[in-house]
């Protein structure tokens, strides 16, 4: 009797040890990607708009936005074509190193990486369609905004010019 009690509650351990890790895993998602405040969290429409600001003005941009893992690992891959107006946003909702590659994207890219107040750090321009080579943030970043290559030139945008959206937290 006194070994199938032991077993019994033995097997009442594992279970809650298990249902304590579950827990526990999912309040770690949680903790480590924080849901944003709530005017944020509303999907982002199409229309959804970055300006970049540099030397010859403010350009605007209509974005996507990519801010899940899911979407900032699809990113630009598989299309075809973008309108010169038109690009995609990263937010990895944090400071950090960044890198990425053009393996699956057709288009030409620029990649303009920007630190959480909208200042551009640095810029990789005319990244190389299908290729696998990575192309690094230069730094902390925690924005990315890739749009068609040349557009940087065209702006004359340079690292310490800026991106401007909702989400940026500019500081003066």
């Amino acid at each position: 009797m006194a070994a199938a009690l032991s077993s019994h509650l033995s097997l009442r351990r594992r279970a809650l040890r298990l249902v304590v890790a579950l827990f526990l895993a999912v309040a770690g998602v949680v903790l480590v990607d924080p849901p944003l405040p709530a005017r944020a969290e509303a999907p982002v429409a199409a229309s959804d708009r970055v300006e970049v600001v540099g030397a010859k003005g403010t350009t605007v941009f209509t974005v996507e936005l990519a801010d899940t893992d899911a979407s900032r690992a699809e990113g630009l891959m598989f299309r075809k074509e973008m309108a010169a107006d038109h690009g995609m946003l990263f937010d990895f909702r944090r400071e950090q190193p960044v890198w990425f590659w053009m393996k699956n994207t057709y288009l030409p890219l620029d990649m303009i990486f920007a630190r959480a107040d909208g200042v551009i750090v640095s810029i990789a321009r005319d990244a190389v369609p299908l290729s696998e080579e990575t192309i690094g943030s230069g730094g902390s970043v925690r924005f990315v905004l890739e749009v068609n290559a040349g557009t940087a030139e065209r702006l004359g945008l340079k690292p310490g010019d800026r991106l401007v959206h909702p989400r940026i937290r500019a500081t003066r």
